[in-house]
């Protein structure tokens, strides 16, 4: 299967949202077509800060990677955050996930980036087979706090 990484394009749109709907199912996320409004206005929106790419295969998009660029005080660089990918189940394994990352970490090095950076979760760890073949795994645990609270 010859896959093809690009730019997320406006007539993406169904097959990205089957796509990003599947992630969130994923990762036990209510269903909220809202959501995917605003994540999809977003990627439409050339000044928004996140980005996406879609992996294609025989004129279908089989996955999909947002990202987004971050300052990093402590280094004094710019890094790339990997927001989210997904590749659909009928092709896990055969590459798809590898190829957005890797794309992506081309764009990384023309933009001068420091790191490409994500986070996964700590029992997705058929996912964590191919990250720690082609990243590092950190020290850094993360936390999350309710504004206001």
């Amino acid at each position: 299967m010859a896959v093809t990484i690009r730019p997320v394009r406006p007539d993406d749109r169904e097959q990205w949202a089957t796509l990003f709907r599947a992630y969130r199912e994923f990762y036990r996320l209510e269903a909220d077509e809202a959501v995917v409004d605003r994540v999809w206005s977003w990627l439409a929106d050339a000044d928004h800060e996140v980005r996406g790419l879609v992996a294609e295969a025989d004129g279908a998009l089989v996955g999909i990677a947002h990202h987004r660029r971050f300052a990093r005080p402590s280094t004094g660089t710019v890094g790339v955050w990997l927001d989210d990918l997904y590749a659909a189940e009928s092709v896990r394994g055969t590459g798809v996930g590898h190829a957005l990352i890797a794309h992506l970490g081309g764009i990384a090095a023309l933009e001068g980036a420091s790191v490409v950076r994500w986070i996964t979760a700590d029992d997705n760890v058929t996912a964590q087979r191919l990250y720690d073949r082609v990243a590092t795994r950190t020290r850094w645990l993360t936390y999350d706090a309710t504004p206001g609270a």
